[in-house]
């Protein structure tokens, strides 16, 4: 493992906005938007989230998982690699990674509890084959930095450790957007710090400052958070239905 974030596999894989905001060929073909290619990214986010509170993991390596996930589709697509076997798969993977390994078995039970379509109840074999294929597309790098550890260190710098909590469900709300795939770990956690700071009146202008970070990058990562709370937070079914389905008709 990396000793640090700058020298990790995850800094020197970080994108561009735009490289992220691209519907691979075979999914444009079947009709889906970006609009759609996001909501299915957030869709499949909420449902790692779900799986992980009954296998119960650690909060880390549902971030990671989701991290996969996300990175995954920056080089495959959905078509190809169907979303609601790639988003356990990453959750299995990200538990072995993260040295809190779930049996998948019992990831195949919980599905199979939560999934009410026949076609998304997978077997042991489903998970395994798919393992192989997500390791191969994300060229094996499995290490993944997040922005919690950075976000606790600040807020006691900043004389904030109280505001712990309510940031921490800031971050947590990031991983329904590709920012994890974009911005190094301790931008992410300036911009739920930032947001915080505004939304709980506590002026931290000055503190900001004496970091010598580049605001902007804080600003517009924190109104791209704030965006996503005012587009993204609630997704109608039958808005994520008709995405899902586009990847599922035969052309």
């Amino acid at each position: 493992m990396a000793a640090n974030f700058w020298a990790s596999s995850h800094s020197k894989q970080l994108l561009e906005q735009v490289e992220v905001d691209v519907v691979p060929q075979l999914d444009k073909d079947r009709g889906v938007t970006l609009d759609e290619f996001k909501l299915i990214k957030v869709h499949m986010t909420n449902y790692i989230w779900r799986l992980a509170q009954y296998v119960k993991v650690r909060q880390r390596v549902v971030a990671t998982a989701v991290s996969y996930f996300r990175r995954v589709y920056t080089r495959k697509s959905m078509t190809e690699y169907d979303p609601p076997l790639v988003a356990p798969t990453c959750l299995y993977l990200a538990s072995k990674a993260e040295e809190s390994t779930v049996q998948a078995r019992l990831l195949v039970f919980y599905i199979r509890k939560l999934c009410n379509d026949e076609r998304h109840k997978y077997e042991i074999k489903d998970i395994l084959e798919m393992e192989m294929k997500l390791l191969e597309a994300l060229d094996y790098y499995l290490v993944v930095y997040h922005p919690y550890r950075p976000l606790s260190q600040l807020l006691q710098d900043a004389g904030l450790p109280d505001l712990n909590h309510f940031a921490w469900g800031i971050v947590n709300d990031t991983y329904k957007m590709d920012l994890i795939l974009i911005h190094p770990p301790y931008m992410i956690a300036l911009a739920c710090i930032y947001i915080t700071t505004v939304l709980k009146d506590k002026d931290k202008i000055s503190w900001f400052e004496e970091l010598r970070v580049d605001m902007n990058i804080v600003k517009n990562i924190s109104l791209e958070i704030l965006d996503f709370y005012d587009n993204f937070r609630v997704i109608p079914e039958e808005r994520i239905a008709v995405a899902l389905n586009k990847l599922r008709v035969k052309m």
